[in-house]
């Protein structure tokens, strides 16, 4: 079992989780037998070959699939068996970045990191030009404010992708490669962004990732191998 051994609240739980794709003769297992504890306000960070299973598992913790067999607690809401109304409850508590930043053309920067409160409801949206600019402004972006995608670099881009998802103070941020886009010194101050959000607010960051300069700053490295955990070690401190 990849377990934590502090005594820090959990987010999620896994347990005996498992999932295939596709159909009769074409249905193949992707995850096997998943056990694995995420602690609140970690960095954790699934490393392992492409096709491994680190974003099948991803999308599942992140209620972006639904859970075939094992359970899944998020936030102590179990994803096995739950309706979509509880699905959406659960992702409204979540940040999502991709490596692709799935921005929209027509918007610009403000405005596409304003979709990320949207989804809270009416109290966030008052302020939301104070909350979208202040954490464009974390990223660096704080000139490009106006600026549409495409008038952006690829890595300004993701930046703003990254502060669409910070910006509603989600309690689990699952990223999947979500510096891919980046150049070195912006990955790193990303990513110490989202380390510094962990143990300030206490948000918990599940991330996807080939980047080696970011396993440094990781809390816990958890190895898949063909759809099993292979290592869910800790790393010292």
């Amino acid at each position: 079992m990849a377990s934590p051994s502090s005594d820090r609240p959990l987010s999620i739980l896994v347990r005996g989780l498992d999932h295939w794709f596709g159909e009769g003769e074409a249905r193949k297992q992707a995850l096997f037998d998943i056990d694995l504890d995420i602690e609140a306000g970690r960095l954790n960070v699934l490393v392992g070959a492409s096709g491994s299973g680190k974003t099948t598992l991803l999308t599942l913790m992140g209620c972006l699939r639904r859970v075939q067999s094992g359970s899944i607690r998020l936030l102590g809401q179990e994803l096995a068996g739950a309706d979509e109304a509880a699905l959406v409850a659960a992702r409204r508590r979540l940040g999502f970045i991709f490596q692709a930043h799935n921005l929209h053309e027509s918007l610009t920067a403000m405005q596409n990191v304003r979709m990320g409160l949207e989804v809270h409801g009416p109290g966030p949206m008052r302020h939301w030009q104070v909350a979208c600019r202040h954490v464009l402004t974390l990223l660096g972006l704080q000139d490009r404010l106006d600026y549409l995608p495409g008038n952006l670099s690829g890595g300004q881009k993701q930046r703003v992708a990254i502060a669409r998802a910070l910006v509603g103070n989600p309690d689990i941020i699952f990223a999947d490669e979500p510096t891919a886009a980046l150049d070195k010194d912006s990955a790193l101050n990303a990513v110490n962004l989202l380390k510094r959000l962990g143990e300030e607010r206490g948000t918990t960051i599940v991330m996807v990732t080939h980047d080696s300069k970011i396993l440094d700053l990781a809390d816990r490295i958890i190895t898949i191998d063909e759809g099993r955990i292979v290592d869910g070690g800790r790393k010292a401190g």
